[in-house]
């Protein structure tokens, strides 16, 4: 558990996106000030819950099915490709920060835990759906010591027509300690893996098949020690190598993503106040995660990056507290796009030559070439079905 000063030092440049009301006094001077973007956006915001923060996961099942999460302690679910949603849990005192889905019926969620954000009271780490999201149960079968937070969950269909081959990673935490819970079948079983022989926090996961995967961190719980860290492993999690660490300070990969085997991206967080350094990076990988190089982001000290997708090598998007930067050409280059702020996740569900693709942040944004409804701003009340 971070102390008091780290944990104030790590939340100061989240500023009111990321954390309750009660800590807001805390980041007031921060600018979160929107960049200008392009004209002709293909981000449009979808009617959810007005919601103040940083809303961290959500994921889709197919074009219709979804879930997303937030730190109320709430679930949501759309059955209409986000037109309109349901409210299937409300749990507060649980702090979910991720999600992910077997199938249409069988699910987990993950939670932060307590000793971290204010408020969270509840310590199960991991949640399970087996009837679509009506009800959430915690998960009772995962062996050695408890795990004290989740931060990323990603599921794997190596057979679509058969569930129970499914490969779950749920990896965390932020501010650590760092460990990594797998699944080779389904959710029956789970395997609990220390990860702190490698590195001190895990903020993102995943796997390619059951003996390929990537996990992105920190190397340290005190931020100010921490570099930015990628490590993997070739066997299926029992070790691990480094292929990737930062050489600033203050610094974590915050969320990765790969538009195919080869190629991937991730978003380095900085956090230090002490120097003048103002570019912000990504790092990006060209042979599946082996090594990585750093790319330029955008050079302005007051972007803090968040989550990283891609629909494919060139197309893709960075989520930061300014708002979304877009790059056409695989990060060489990157512009403003309209897209809202702090956008912590991407799902991205491919469609023939066509995709869809879901982003959630202080809002829940879709990307498509259909014309959606106009949506009204967080601050204006929206209707939201309810049980």
């Amino acid at each position: 558990m971070p102390n008091n000063a780290v944990f104030a030092h790590f939340a100061r440049p989240l500023a009111l996106a990321l954390l309750a009301t009660a800590c807001s006094q805390s980041f007031a001077a921060v600018n979160d000030a929107p960049l200008t973007p392009q004209e002709g956006s293909h981000w449009q915001k979808l009617p959810t819950e007005p919601y103040k923060g940083k809303q961290d996961d959500i994921y889709f099942v197919n074009q219709d099915l979804g879930f997303y999460v937030n730190g109320k302690g709430n679930i949501w679910r759309s059955t209409d490709g986000g037109r309109s949603w349901q409210n299937v849990l409300k749990q507060p005192g649980t702090y979910f920060r991720a999600i992910g889905m077997v199938d249409a019926r069988h699910g987990f969620a993950g939670n932060i835990g307590t000793g971290y954000f204010p408020g969270v009271t509840d310590s199960t780490p991991l949640y399970e759906t087996t009837d679509g999201g009506d009800h959430w149960s915690p998960v009772t079968t995962i062996p050695g010591p408890p795990m004290q937070g989740i931060c990323a969950i990603d599921v794997l269909h190596p057979d679509a027509h058969n569930p129970a081959s499914t490969i779950i990673d749920a990896a965390g935490r932020v501010g650590g300690p760092a460990r990594l819970l797998r699944s080779v079948d389904g959710g029956k079983s789970w395997s609990n893996i220390d990860m702190t022989p490698w590195l001190a926090m895990i903020v993102d996961v995943k796997f390619f098949d059951a003996k390929h995967g990537v996990i992105f961190g920190g190397t340290d719980a005190d931020l100010e020690k921490s570099h930015a860290v990628i490590v993997t492993t070739d066997d299926g999690g029992a070790h691990w190598k480094r292929a990737y660490e930062s050489q600033r300070k203050s610094e974590l990969i915050w969320k990765g993503y790969f538009p195919s085997r080869s190629v991937g991206y991730a978003t380095i967080q900085n956090y230090d106040t002490d120097t003048k350094v103002t570019q912000r990076w990504l790092a990006k990988t060209t042979n599946g995660g082996k090594s990585w190089n750093e790319i330029a982001l955008v050079d302005n000290k007051e972007v803090t990056e968040f989550g990283v997708g891609f629909a494919n090598a060139e197309l893709g998007w960075v989520g930061t507290n300014k708002g979304g930067f877009e790059t056409t050409d695989g990060g060489a280059h990157w512009n403003p796009v309209a897209m809202g702020r702090v956008i912590n996740k991407f799902r991205i569900l491919p469609d023939g030559k066509h995709f869809t693709a879901y982003a959630i942040g202080s809002d829940v944004y879709k990307y498509t070439s259909e014309q959606l409804p106009d949506v009204p701003d967080a601050a204006t009340p929206v209707h939201v079905d309810k049980p």
